[in-house]
């Protein structure tokens, strides 16, 4: 009697997990189609269902088509990919105030796209256009803020794995990595033209607003890979939980488990910051959210940190450029406002509970 009963308990359990993703999803749908409505031009449901049955005219197509859909669809994919590498190196590291902003990795991996911009001239302006800044070769960027990623990775994973470092020593190392590429950023600045510094300064707002669908396939080309090998390995995070040795025991190898993970992360935050600049704090406000909704199991917390993390900078995209329309706010403004009291929360309940 008492294992049925443990058993209806964790039945009912796990389906209020998947009742909580449902619900998340549908929450991502209707942001999507706010989305799609908000915004300086009057659009409608009944303009939404033209462009589906191609009956709208040039300007809705437009509008809906080229201009807030790769918008729309690229904000949900940033977001999922902050989020979940951000859950993903707070199991890895067993640190809850890990994340691609607090480990230093998207000051690198901006540090990298500068470099690529300034050095290798990949970046250039057009005048009078919507989106002022572009890139003439986005593959040179991404390549260059993933190597650059890497090296913040790397020096932290050093740390931990030589030198036994503890949780808190990393996130000092991540600030204190960050601050190296925030003031290698500034140096190359002093070396760039007008042009390549109006599109540096770019990354250092984080904005959405110049998503692209030739942005989109590759961005979403890289984070389905990523999610991939996050879902795939969902059960050695949990073992990982657990403390490295008892997963060593349940057969994961945790080094590589550890290093396959922070590369990982490191592609997706560099493919992100390397379109859309720094997006702070959504690796590490959407973690701690979904947790405390769906609980620390990596099965769901993956999946529905990608859905809530997308929700999430969707959102907040979507109230950035019509809060003070017609001005359009840099979506990294508003996470940054929304993220850093959480950081300062989680920094005095981590006194309480010994993680400082």
């Amino acid at each position: 009697m008492e294992l049925q009963q443990v058993y209806t308990s964790y039945t009912r359990a796990q389906g209020r997990k998947y009742m909580m993703i449902g619900f998340i999803v549908i929450l991502l749908l209707a942001a999507s189609v706010a989305g799609i409505i908000m915004g300086s031009a009057d659009i409608g449901l009944q303009e939404i269902l033209d462009v589906l049955g191609s009956r709208a005219t040039a300007i809705e197509h437009q509008i809906i088509v080229n201009i807030r859909l790769p918008r729309i669809l690229s904000a949900i994919v940033t977001g999922a990919a902050l989020a979940v590498s951000g859950a993903a190196m707070q199991s890895i590291l067993k640190n809850p105030l890990g994340s691609p902003f607090t480990l230093g990795i998207s000051n690198a991996a901006a540090f990298g796209a500068a470099f690529a911009v300034i050095l290798l001239g990949a970046g250039s302006t057009q005048s009078g256009n919507a989106n002022p800044v572009m890139l003439d070769n986005p593959y040179t960027v991404t390549v260059s803020a993933f190597l650059w990623s890497l090296v913040s990775t790397g020096i932290i994973f050093l740390l931990a794995r030589y030198k036994g470092a503890t949780p808190e020593v990393m996130i000092l190392t991540g600030i204190i990595l960050g601050s190296l590429f925030s003031a290698g950023m500034t140096g190359l600045q002093y070396f760039g033209d007008d042009i390549e510094i109006s599109t540096v300064v770019f990354w250092t707002f984080g904005d959405i607003g110049r998503a692209s669908w030739r942005d989109f396939k590759i961005l979403l080309l890289v984070v389905v890979a990523a999610m991939i090998i996050f879902i795939r390995n969902r059960w050695n995070y949990n073992a990982l939980d657990a403390g490295d040795e008892v997963a060593r025991s349940l057969g994961v190898h945790v080094e590589r488990t550890r290093l396959i993970g922070m590369v990982t992360a490191s592609l997706a935050t560099a493919i992100a910051v390397s379109f859309f600049g720094i997006i702070a704090f959504v690796g590490l406000v959407v973690p701690h959210i979904v947790r405390r909704i769906i609980g620390g199991d990596e099965r769901f917390l993956i999946p529905a940190s990608a859905l809530f993390g997308g929700m999430f900078l969707l959102v907040s995209d979507t109230v950035a450029r019509t809060l003070l329309a017609p001005v359009v706010l840099p979506v990294g403004i508003l996470t940054s406002f929304l993220g850093a009291p959480l950081f300062l929360y989680l920094l005095i309940k981590g006194i309480g509970k010994g993680y400082w």
